[in-house]
């Protein structure tokens, strides 16, 4: 697998019409028995959440929450993708609750443009959000029960392969190397010793967890501290082709899901 070496300064790769794909999400997931709640409009998008009820419940047995968001920066176009693949393919654990919010940024996924509608990079307005979205976000949020288990997907213009972000402060049982063995099998993984400025073992970061020393927040990071006590961001390399990008991200989230709700 050969980077593109297309991405100088910025993402410069494929694009996709976020419009189909929100439509084609849709409809995907009503077929397979999602409900759908929209929490915001704006431009003729409108932001989706969807639902998905296990099996388990039937039986009034036990069920593992999951939380899956993605597109929240416009110029990361293989999440949206990804949760699009994962819907049709409804491997879902039978025991699995799943809140799937399939675009958080469809303007700047229309314009590829990482920014929201208000110029501003929505993945750090999380502690006094400003931005109409992340408000609204934050407002449905807070609306919700908690979650064992959040997944934040991602793409970096700029690395060298697969990487994620763990934030497990009561040192839970971690999935990250069954996710990183996962997306290992369709796409490279960065080995770099320091990613985005942290220190970085196997493509796995486990940040600093002090809300001192996070002026801005990303929505992983409220999410530790206001929805779950696990949360996961997942960094596919998008200097790969899109297939490349989708597939690792699709393999590590599964990885995730199985590992959680098979403990």
């Amino acid at each position: 697998m050969q980077r593109l070496g297309k991405n100088h300064g910025g993402y410069y790769g494929e694009q996709i019409k976020i419009r189909e794909v929100l439509r084609e999400i849709e409809i995907a997931a009503h077929k397979f028995g999602w409900t759908s709640e929209i929490f915001h409009n704006d431009a003729d998008f409108k932001w989706l959440a969807l639902h998905r009820i296990p099996r388990s419940t039937v039986n009034h047995q036990p069920s593992t929450r999951f939380y899956i968001s993605t597109g929240i920066h416009g110029d990361e176009p293989a999440g949206p993708l990804a949760a699009l693949r994962m819907i049709y393919e409804n491997t879902w654990p039978d025991n699995g609750e799943i809140v799937l919010l399939p675009c958080l940024n469809p303007i700047g996924l229309a314009i590829n443009r990482r920014e929201g509608s208000q110029g501003n990079d929505l993945n750090r307005d999380y502690l006094n959000p400003q931005s109409p979205e992340i408000r609204a976000h934050v407002a449905w949020l807070e609306k919700q029960t908690a979650f064992d288990l959040c997944l934040c997907l991602h793409e970096d213009w700029e690395s060298h392969g697969f990487y994620l972000y763990e934030l497990n402060p009561d040192q839970k049982p971690s999935f990250s190397e069954a996710m990183i063995a996962a997306a290992a099998a369709d796409c490279p993984i960065d080995q770099s010793e320091i990613i985005e400025g942290r220190e970085a073992r196997g493509g796995i970061i486990r940040p600093t967890l002090d809300p001192l020393m996070r002026p801005l927040w990303a929505e992983s990071f409220w999410l530790l501290q206001k929805m779950t006590r696990l949360s996961y961001t997942l960094e596919a390399p998008s200097d790969f082709d899109l297939e490349i990008r989708v597939n690792a991200l699709v393999a590590a989230t599964q990885a995730a899901l199985v590992a959680a709700t098979s403990e």
